[in-house]
């Protein structure tokens, strides 16, 4: 953020393999945010940590996955002394970036694009990283740290 102006700085994400036992695609997760977390504190102290809202799922294996990936991303945060600071829905997240509650990928990440400036074809790695980029976005514009145009 500049001048309140939002900017992209970083973005990632970790891919884990399915054929690899889930412990193991937890300690990937955490080594993941834990690097991450190392580098971006190199410019300085987090503003917040926000986190969207899981919608409780009824395949409790799915709930599970979702639940051990918060955790290894709690561990790597607690470890520099941080902890998750605010939760959005994702509905609360679409509406805030596209104005449209139900909107689909595809729009999250226009949204997030035109938000931060960048060229409609901007390259996302994949859907989490813009939609990472939609959860604080929406939670900047929502504690005005940033100054948008009205979406919608």
């Amino acid at each position: 953020m500049s001048n309140r102006k939002p900017r992209l700085i970083a973005v990632t994400h970790a891919k884990t393999d399915a054929s690899e036992n889930q412990t193991l695609r937890y300690e990937i997760i955490e080594s993941v945010a834990l690097l991450f977390i190392r580098e971006q504190l190199r410019a300085g102290p987090f503003a917040g940590v926000v986190r969207e809202i899981w919608p409780p799922s009824r395949d409790y294996k799915m709930n599970d996955k979702i639940h051990g990936s918060w955790s290894a991303v709690d561990r790597a945060l607690t470890r520099y002394g941080y902890e998750v600071t605010a939760n959005l829905t994702p509905s609360n997240v679409k509406k805030t970036v596209t104005g449209d509650g139900s909107a689909k990928k595809p729009e999250v990440a226009a949204g997030v694009r035109r938000l931060l400036g960048l060229a409609a074809d901007y390259p996302f790695a994949t859907d989490d990283e813009s939609d990472a980029c939609a959860i604080v976005l929406a939670w900047l514009i929502r504690e005005n740290l940033i100054d948008v145009e009205e979406v919608g």
